[in-house]
């Protein structure tokens, strides 16, 4: 039993860090975005909800002009 999940860990883990960056990444681009725009709603959002980068990069593309 004990070996299964050594198994699963060696690749969850990395798995796990690589999607945490990646959502951090975009978060702080979009969060920086939004503050810059002056839009609340956005940053809120933006804060509260981990979609792993989904929702910051929907605010980035749909606000990419500015």
């Amino acid at each position: 039993m004990e070996q299964q999940i050594h198994s699963i860990l060696w690749w969850l883990i990395p798995l796990i860090t690589v999607a945490a960056i990646w959502d951090a990444v975009w978060k702080l681009i979009a969060m920086w975005k939004a503050a810059q725009n002056n839009h609340l709603a956005w940053f809120i959002c933006i804060f509260i909800f981990n979609t792993l980068g989904i929702l910051p990069i929907i605010y980035i593309l749909i606000n990419k002009k500015k």
